[in-house]
């Protein structure tokens, strides 16, 4: 496989990694909590299956070094690691997303309690 195809299919992974965990992120904001860890799931998958590639392109290219770096194996590189660490940040976001509705969630109860005419 030549740097095109190599850092394409990274960036095609990245990119898939990146639209589920965004999707996840939206789903916690609206505080719709149940397809959130398959999507976390599909895009630990799709970053896994980035890396493999880039493992392989580095280890091909520890065979046949290569003279110049091609700028779109750069921008492939940049992408994959912004999306990894996108997705830590995005998982501590769910976190709190899913600490703030279990709080509403127990303060709604609170205030029926003590008053359901306020509500």
């Amino acid at each position: 496989m030549n740097h095109e195809d190599f850092s394409m299919n990274i960036i095609l992974h990245a990119g898939n990694a990146k639209g589920y965990l965004h999707e996840s992120l939206q789903l916690a904001k609206n505080g719709e909590f149940e397809q959130i860890d398959s999507k976390i799931k599909q895009a630990t998958e799709e970053l896994l299956n980035a890396h493999k590639i880039q493992t392989k392109f580095i280890q091909e290219d520890a065979e046949e070094t290569m003279e110049n770096i091609p700028v779109i194996l750069v921008h492939a590189q940049d992408h994959l690691m912004t999306v990894m660490s996108e997705k830590q940040l995005i998982i501590e976001l769910i976190e709190m997303y899913r600490k703030q509705h279990d709080m509403n969630l127990k303060l709604d109860m609170l205030l029926e309690q003590d008053s359901p005419t306020l509500r």
